[in-house]
């Protein structure tokens, strides 16, 4: 499991006083960086090795600005060229959103899938729940 807090901005917050449900999105990706790193470890965009098949979130509670928000990432499932990445984000002790990210390692010149490597499929199980 990755863990990484969060400083919740002004900014973030939308006119009921709550964090934005939109911000918790960003948040996810951002907290996602190590689990790109086993696939492009200087992140390079020139030749970026995968997509964003589907996301979903849940929010169970609201986030508020002024606490920290500690974010939670794992890997729930390994496919044959996919992989499911879960993330919660817990702030006071509460768990108060869990999304679900399902990214495609990608050949971008062919526009295919290509297979998990032995080496990324061993990375990503040592992260596994």
């Amino acid at each position: 499991m990755f863990t990484e807090m969060i400083q919740p901005r002004f900014s973030e917050t939308d006119a009921l006083g709550h964090i934005n449900n939109t911000v918790v999105a960003v948040w996810f990706e951002a907290c996602r960086t190590p689990i790109f790193q086993i696939f492009s470890p200087e992140l390079d965009l020139q030749r970026w090795p995968l997509i964003v098949a589907s996301i979903a979130i849940d929010f169970k509670a609201q986030l508020h600005y002024g606490d920290e928000v500690e974010v939670r990432s794992w890997i729930s499932r390994i496919g044959n060229s996919s992989f499911e990445v879960t993330q919660q984000a817990w702030q006071q002790g509460h768990c108060c959103a869990e999304g679900r990210a399902a990214l495609v390692r990608f050949d971008y010149q062919s526009q295919k899938a290509m297979p998990l490597s032995s080496e990324q499929r061993a990375a990503l199980e040592q992260h596994n729940q």
